[in-house]
């Protein structure tokens, strides 16, 4: 059984701690809003209107965000794959499944070029495994496919989209009641309760999203430590990530912001490093107004919502990984 790290460990308790100071912040910051409202217009008792509004409010953002998500597999345009359109690569998803203890996965590939690899469902009986065609084309070897599969089911194993579903609920709800507060048009008196919402939500929001981002990054290096220690080569899994990195860089951002849904989902981010630059005016040689600070706005942003571990960090450890295991003693055989 794959070991736990020490400071892994410490990570995701803090990351999930900050996530539930957010949520009381947010539920408290709600329930405020609308005890003045009540208070102001003479309801009372106000503090209980004021729960059962907050109530009312928060599952009714929830049921809405609900309905609205589309499913992981219609956004990677993938299609399931049965074990005779696919045997080595079922054999092969098989092995890691059993290595893991967890059941096997349904296999979902999309003909995609950009490099996509991810694992989608709540349970670990109920896994699909999406790959793309551009990930089976540029990574070389049995062995730097089955880390990358090793990677994703180890995020099954850690029962990350458990995880990572419950503790992103606060921000999925503030980004909701936000997204639909800014859609109302001339509020009239209403902005006395709608602008102090607003505000709350805006704010849980982003810290709400850069502590989920850190956690995600957290569980990022879980799972390579797992499928490090699953295959026992972490340089089949740095060679992987070297090639998927690589591919990224090269796809056009068109591409790219095909696959940005499933992006944090993914093995590495399928964002692109810069804002794509689309010049204006008639000869098309007028660079866009304040691009400078948009492209800054553009890092920033990335820099603080990064799902995952730059991908030099995670070659450190994994080369630390392989250097780890070239300097254990082999065990003595039993004669």
């Amino acid at each position: 059984m794959p070991s736990r790290s020490p400071s892994l460990i410490a990570g995701m308790f803090a990351a999930v701690l900050g996530l539930g100071i957010v949520s009381v912040v947010f539920l408290v910051g709600v329930w405020a809003v609308l005890y003045g409202l009540f208070s102001f217009i003479g309801v009372a008792p106000a503090s209980h209107f004021a729960a059962g509004s907050t109530a009312l409010t928060i599952a009714s953002v929830g049921y809405l965000e609900h309905r609205q998500i589309d499913t992981i597999e219609r956004v990677a345009d993938a299609e399931r794959i049965d074990r005779e359109d696919e045997p080595a690569l079922h054999e092969l998803v098989t092995r890691v499944a059993t290595r893991l203890d967890i059941p096997v996965p349904t296999i979902a590939l999309s003909e995609r070029q950009a490099p996509e690899a991810l694992v989608v469902g709540f349970r670990p009986g109920n896994v699909h495994l999406i790959l793309s065609r551009g990930t089976l084309d540029a990574l070389e070897g049995t062995a730097e496919l089955e880390a990358v599969i090793a990677h994703e089911l180890a995020h099954v194993k850690n029962r990350d989209a458990m995880v990572m579903t419950i503790v992103s609920l606060p921000v999925v709800l503030a980004k909701g009641l936000a997204t639909r507060i800014a859609d109302i048009e001339s509020p009239g008196w209403t902005a006395v309760v709608i602008v102090p919402l607003g505000l709350v939500s805006t704010v849980v929001w982003g810290v709400g999203k850069g502590i989920t981002a850190r956690l995600s990054r957290v569980r990022e290096r879980a799972a390579d430590r797992v499928a490090a220690e699953i295959t026992g080569s972490p340089a089949a899994l740095a060679s992987a990530l070297k090639r998927l990195d690589r591919d990224i860089s090269e796809t056009p951002n068109r591409d790219l912001r095909d696959a940005s849904g499933i992006s944090s989902l993914s093995i590495l981010s399928l964002e692109p490093e810069e804002p794509e630059k689309v010049m204006l005016g008639p000869e098309g040689d007028t660079e866009p107004s304040y691009w400078w600070l948009r492209t800054r706005l553009h890092r920033f942003q990335r820099w603080l919502f990064r799902t995952h571990p730059p991908t030099d960090d995670r070659l450190d450890r994994l080369a630390a990984y392989e250097r780890r295991q070239e300097g254990r003693a082999p065990p003595e055989r039993q004669s």
